[in-house]
């Protein structure tokens, strides 16, 4: 095998290992979109206070 043969099969398995080095990485660092809660879940776990259900604001206290 010659030298720039043997220079171009290293650049390639370089190349890959680094390739599947970035590919393992950004799919370590992003969830499956199958595994969040749906949007309406997650509005009401945010935004939604669980006693605000409770809470009867036209209910008369004061007479």
């Amino acid at each position: 095998m010659s030298r720039s043969k043997k220079l171009f099969v290293a650049l390639a398995i370089l190349f890959f290992i680094g390739l599947g080095y970035i590919s393992y990485d950004i799919s370590s660092r992003t969830t499956f979109p199958g595994s969040k809660p749906q949007l309406k879940e997650r509005i009401k776990s945010q935004f939604i206070s669980p006693d605000s259900v409770k809470r009867d604001s036209l209910k008369a206290t004061h007479r």
